[in-house]
């Protein structure tokens, strides 16, 4: 009978290590390395993408685009970053076809036929090649390649190509130097006109005398000689440095101009959690972020992003999507405080979609926070049309003193919200504020301001003040007061009214300070805004789930998770285990109580709480808990039992070997225990206290009991 149990726990480990690879070992010493060049990098690249680097992209490719790709790490994150670049320069997304990229190609190709035959160099290197890829086929051109007195020179117009942020026409010329060889650029301030003449005997730094040669010779070259800039005032004969910019700081950065290379750093950010079909659809937003305490004093972060579009999918008479969020927050050591995904499917109707379509979305949301200093990052992804967004900012929660809340200012202001009690963005209170990220009004608006203050003591309660100053962008003051912190209704909280009307458009700066009773001043926060020239604005309409309020389960156990995060246990416990009493079948809540139960060694309330949600629900992950409880409490045989339910629900896991083999060797089944750590070291070898036990039962089985 043993022989047969001892074949399937055999069998079982073996089905379990099959197919997986074993990991290398290797040192965990690190050495300092110092950061390779750009170079360097490019030549670790695979042919392929250095390739596309160095030949097909170098001229359009932008700095940021160039240092993101040698940072990726592998050849998916490349292909990702290589479609996400092309679809960022695509002029119309929703077709098949990708113009751009196709055009780019032809460009490549029609350099390298019709240039670079006087060079050893292929054409798209050539001085030639390089312009036309970057502008394309010019307006018009004029050659003079037989001239006795003129080197073969050759202009190109262009016109039409502001939009790139170039001159509305100029021209590019380019020369053979002693007459022979490829074409070479033309500069004004670097060759001047006297360098297009073979037989010029004037003054070399003469720009005028040779100009006027120039002139004798063929006027249409003089013309561009100085300047490459249609209508361009020169006041004496001599270039300026505008045909210099034009040719080697506007024509580079025109392919660029419009490119908004932010997408790069985003799918840098988020190569590992966004998948392959997002990676090219990075779409830009705006969003806000601040923090605000509710009256029982647990701080919350209230945000907003608004994607610059919304993708919905019809499905008869309806449209519809799935937005997800994914929210990160990190500590200054970039360890993980707290996570949260957010799903929320959205469903229109016709008439609900006609009366949006012209806006943006806002998706507002909060959660609570612990103090500490954390960084945000929030990921939205749109479900259906596979686009995405995101935003990070920080966020600086005081445990303790003087501290004063950023600016919140609102175009629009619901008292007596119908969602008083629970957790909405930018409910404070029964006050519904209705804030926008780019803090955008019109001379119509109200301005509603709100803030808070932490940590005022009784006599400031009684005696501070507060100023507020509104000024202009040009210095003009066009607003001030003051009011004492008595004066208002609620401690701790601050609201102000300011109607907009009969201020003109222009950006403002509003400034909050708080002061003691002589005048010195302690705190101070700045907002600044616009007021729009137009008659109305277009307001976004709010996407929100409101949830429950600071005494909820779910409230609880986020901030004990977080003090969990940060190593905080005994601020942890309080919350766990608040959120677990309140809704004890809920397995999350469960599982995080009994994590803790386990770490201040209450075992047996570890099996009390776990037990049911295996045995009644099928929720295996109690199992590894069970297990070292059971364990702890030296129960092994049904600590052996737990982890090996534990491995054929989640597969191999050392931790889990090495604990059944640790089980094993206190019931005295050396072989059993020796097979287990085995197997660990298979998987990892580097394991100096499994090998040695191992080496100590094979060198010396001790008896069995």
């Amino acid at each position: 009978m043993k022989n047969k149990m001892k074949h399937k726990w055999l069998l079982f480990l073996v089905i379990l290590i099959s197919g997986l690879l074993i990991y290398s070992n290797y040192s965990l010493a690190q050495t300092k390395v110092k950061p390779k060049s750009t170079k360097e990098l490019i030549k670790t690249l695979p042919e392929k993408y250095r390739k596309w680097l160095e030949e097909e992209v170098v001229y359009i490719i932008s700095p940021k685009e160039k240092e993101v790709f040698l940072s990726l790490e592998n050849d998916r994150q490349r292909d990702m970053f290589i479609e996400a670049f092309w679809k960022q320069r695509d002029p119309n997304p929703n077709t098949p076809e990708n113009e751009f990229k196709e055009e780019h190609y032809r460009r490549i190709k029609y350099a390298n036929e019709h240039f670079g035959k006087e060079s050893p160099e292929p054409g798209w290197r050539t001085d030639m090649g390089r312009i036309y890829i970057i502008l394309g086929e010019p307006s018009y051109i004029e050659k003079y390649e037989n001239l006795y007195d003129l080197y073969p020179t050759v202009i190109w117009f262009y016109q039409g190509m502001a939009e790139y942020g170039l001159p509305n026409a100029f021209s590019v010329v380019f020369y053979k130097p002693n007459g022979n060889g490829e074409y070479q650029l033309y500069s004004p301030i670097k060759d001047g006109p006297q360098k297009l003449m073979p037989h010029y005997s004037g003054d070399m730094t003469d720009y005028s005398q040779a100009y006027q040669s120039l002139v004798n010779i063929e006027p249409s070259v003089a013309n561009v000689s100085l300047s490459l800039i249609e209508g361009e005032p020169l006041t004496e004969l001599r270039p300026t440095m505008a045909s210099d910019i034009l040719l080697y700081q506007k024509i580079p950065n025109a392919p660029i101009y419009k490119v908004k290379d932010t997408y790069a750093d985003k799918l840098f950010r988020y190569r590992d959690i966004i998948e392959v079909e997002y990676s090219a659809n990075y779409i830009d937003s705006d969003a806000l972020a601040s923090v605000y305490r509710s009256p029982d004093g647990i701080y919350y972060v209230h945000y907003l992003i608004e994607p610059k579009k919304l993708s919905l999918e019809k499905d008869g008479g309806n449209y519809q999507t799935s937005l997800e969020i994914n929210g990160i927050v990190t500590d200054d050591n970039g360890q993980q405080v707290y996570q949260f995904n957010r799903r929320i499917p959205l469903n229109l109707s016709d008439a609900q979609v006609a009366r949006i379509k012209d806006r943006l979305m806002s998706f507002q949301d909060v959660f609570p926070l612990v103090p500490g200093k954390y960084k945000l990052s929030i990921l939205l992804k749109n479900f259906v049309s596979k686009e995405f967004t995101s935003f990070e900012t920080e966020l600086n929660i005081p445990e303790e003193g003087l501290q004063m809340s950023p600016l919140l200012l609102a175009n629009r202001l619901t008292r007596s919200s119908q969602y008083r009690g629970l957790n909405k963005a930018f409910l404070l209170g029964d006050w519904q504020f209705v804030p926008s990220p780019r803090n955008d009004f019109i001379a119509a608006d109200t301005l509603y301001v709100f803030f808070q203050i932490w940590g005022l003591t009784p006599e400031l309660k009684q005696k501070a003040v507060l100023n507020y100053d509104l000024v202009k962008e040009n210095g003009e003051k066009v607003k001030a007061f003051s009011r004492r912190l008595a004066d208002y209704p609620e401690e701790n909280v601050f609201y102000e009214t300011m109607p907009l009307e009969g201020l003109s458009p222009a950006n403002y700066l509003l400034t909050v300070t708080l002061n003691d009773e002589n005048g010195t001043e302690l705190l101070s926060q700045k907002e600044n805004f616009f007021i729009s020239h137009l008659p109305t604005l277009s307001r976004p309409w709010v996407m929100t789930q409101p949830q429950e309020g600071d005494t909820s389960a779910l409230v609880q156990h986020s901030l004990g998770i977080q003090y969990w995060n940060k190593k905080e246990i005994n601020k942890a416990k309080k919350y766990l285990e608040a959120a677990y009493r309140q809704q004890p079948n809920e397995p999350v809540y469960a599982l995080d109580f009994c994590r803790y139960l386990y770490t201040e060694k209450q075992y047996q309330d570890v099996l009390n709480i776990a037990r049911p949600f295996v045995q009644n629900q099928q929720n295996y992950e109690f199992l590894e808990l069970l297990g070292q409880s059971s364990q702890a409490l030296n129960k092994y045989e049904e600590a052996i039992s737990y982890y090996k339910q534990y491995l054929t629900h989640f597969g191999t896991n050392i931790n889990v070997l090495n604990a059944i083999g640790e089980c094993y060797y206190q019931l005295g089944d050396f072989d059993e225990a020796l097979y287990a750590w085995e197997r660990s070291l298979q998987l990892e070898p580097n394991q100096e206290k499994i090998k040695t036990q191992v080496k100590a039962l094979k060198e010396k089985k001790p008896v069995k009991k």
